[in-house]
């Protein structure tokens, strides 16, 4: 690739002689965002561990800026290079200040004596991954989600070009998740720099990368835009996925939908079917959906949960057959359970089920006579 800053060349990773993942092309920009994904074992912690000269390449070529990472001085790769894997850090009587001056390593020379300006890069470091607080505690006293932000900070006190990441986001919740990729993203942007990391969650990667590369069966798989790599179809044999299935539009996973004849139909649309589609499966509760148009947010749910689902186009009335549909397995089923998005279909579907008989609920709980 023209430009490019990182760049792997037929390289080839592993442990002794053997090989983990084989022939890996990949090549970063200043200023991209590349994530690995795939499953536990297929050798993303491997490619990194490689790259950032832990463990020896097995064969290929990796370049930084032009020049061979296997060939540059330790000080010179931690002037470029800053790295948070996932090997533990159990250091003893140490401040989590101590730990993010570490960082400064390639800077204070051989006596490790701190400047004025080391103490200005530490603390604003610490500021900017919102662990200022806490710089005076023991890092051995510290969650693990704290840790993982002081080991943040402690690879940007290096001020690198490019920070590689192993699952970053594993021990933080969803507040500091987002906070930790809006500081990479910023990274990225503002400072021009480089990230490479592995992630597990999908809809993470598919948010925060430029580019992503499915890592798995020994090679990598596909590499490119998080749209146009993260299908449902690729996610599905990357992970091996035979029950339940991935959502490429929302990026999210749904589990294996009841089986069995429907005793309920679902009247959703407009997003307010989801709930009720999640709830019966979570109780074992076969189901029908409808009455959704085919470009309806309910889709992306309900098509892998429910046992059947009625569709009509996105515009214009519903034709007659799929009311007639509707209201055949509305005979079948035990109950309705409203959603409340108004449409025509749905009063329409309502009026019918009552004057049948059928008991028409607004929430999953109130089923529970009918289900029994």
């Amino acid at each position: 690739m023209e430009n490019a800053y990182l760049q792997l060349d037929d390289l080839t990773v592993g442990y002794g002689r053997e090989a983990v993942v084989s022939h890996i092309r990949l090549a970063l920009r200043r200023g991209e965002i590349a994530s690995l994904v795939g499953p536990n074992g297929s050798g993303k912690s491997t490619i990194l561990k490689t790259l950032t000269r832990r463990i020896p390449a097995l064969s290929g070529k990796m370049t930084l800026a032009g020049a061979d990472i296997a060939s540059l001085p330790g000080r010179r790769l931690a002037e470029k290079m800053a790295s948070v894997l996932t090997d533990r850090v159990t250091p003893e009587l140490s401040t989590c200040f101590d730990i993010v001056s570490a960082g400064r390593y390639p800077y204070t020379g051989g006596f490790g004596l701190l400047t004025a300006r080391d103490r200005e890069v530490v603390n604003a470091c610490l500021a900017m991954v919102n662990a200022a607080s806490i710089a005076d505690r023991d890092f051995a006293s510290v969650s693990d989600g704290q840790r993982q932000r002081v080991l943040l900070a402690r690879a940007l006190a290096q001020e690198p070009e490019i920070v590689v990441l192993d699952e970053p986001t594993s021990f933080l919740d969803i507040r500091h998740k987002l906070e930790l990729l809006e500081i990479l993203r910023a990274l990225a942007r503002d400072r021009g720099v480089t990230v490479l990391m592995s992630l597990h969650e999908l809809d993470l990667a598919s948010k925060i990368s430029d580019l992503v590369a499915c890592v798995g069966q020994g090679r990598v798989l596909a590499c490119g835009r998080p749209e146009e790599i993260l299908t449902d179809d690729r996610v599905r044999a990357l992970y091996g996925l035979e029950r339940g299935s991935y959502n490429a539009l929302l990026g999210s996973v749904e589990l294996p939908r009841p089986a069995g004849e429907p005793r309920v139909f679902v009247l959703g649309g407009g997003g307010r079917g989801i709930r009720h589609y999640r709830a019966l499966q979570k109780a074992g509760v076969p189901f029908a959906a409808g009455i959704l148009p085919e470009n309806d947010l309910d889709m992306a749910v309900a098509l892998p949960l429910a046992e059947t689902v009625i569709t009509c186009p996105a515009t214009g009335p519903v034709p007659p057959a799929r009311l007639s549909d509707a209201r055949a397995l509305i005979d079948r089923a035990g109950a309705v359970l409203d959603g409340g998005f108004p449409s025509e279909a749905r009063a329409a579907l309502l009026r019918y089920a009552r004057e049948h008989g059928k008991q028409v609920v607004a929430d999953y709980t109130q089923l529970s006579e009918v289900l029994s």
